[in-house]
């Protein structure tokens, strides 16, 4: 079943409603405001297996990222979720580390081919878990393939700033995320395909 996720499908972290003062819904795209209040946007509904299909936009040196079965009783959403790292590379700090590159599994894993990315260019994304097997791609192209009970990936865990945390991927089922990392990060083309 595949199905468009509008801005109706969305909630501000840890509350009840859109935050309007954080994001806006324009013209189809879900767009953080720059300079605005840090709060992610999280789905109402919660998934174990799926493809997340989007497209997203930065601006010079952006940075954001989609999470995966994400529970929201923790302080802040990357301290349960898996995140997906978008990165305007060449802008960014994080561009210099293979691990916090466009298309990585934060902090943990290098994307195993580069995606570059012009300021305000829509890319073409999606993020895929199915029995614990995760894909990132972008333009199309699978960059990264990891199981997420990977004995390997908990070890890397386990000495990463993640370690402090001991719900970090652990779910079997949760909530999407957008991260606001305070840049104007643009969504659109929003739609989730799951088995049932």
């Amino acid at each position: 079943m595949q199905r468009t996720l509008d801005a109706d499908e969305w909630r501000g972290w840890h509350t009840g409603g859109f935050p309007v003062g954080s994001w806006r819904s324009r013209d189809g795209e879900l767009q953080a405001i720059a300079g605005a209040p840090r709060i992610d946007l999280i789905s109402r509904q919660r998934y174990q297996d799926f493809t997340f299909r989007f497209e997203f936009a930065l601006p010079i040196a952006g940075n954001s990222g989609v999470l995966c079965r994400v529970e929201e009783d923790v302080e802040l959403s990357w301290h349960s979720g898996p995140e997906m790292q978008l990165l305007d590379d060449a802008g960014h700090p994080d561009g210099r580390e293979p691990t916090t590159r466009n298309g990585a599994l934060y902090g943990l894993m290098a994307a195993e081919q580069e995606t570059s990315m012009e300021p305000g260019e829509f890319i073409e994304a999606a993020l895929t878990v199915y029995d614990g097997h995760v894909e990132h791609w972008l333009r199309g192209r699978r960059v990264l393939r990891y199981r997420i009970d990977d004995p390997s990936l908990h070890a890397r865990i386990a000495q990463s700033k993640f370690a402090g945390f001991p719900r970090f991927a652990q779910a079997d089922k949760g909530h999407l995320v957008l991260q606001h990392h305070g840049e104007a990060a643009r969504f659109r083309r929003l739609s989730i395909e799951t088995p049932d």
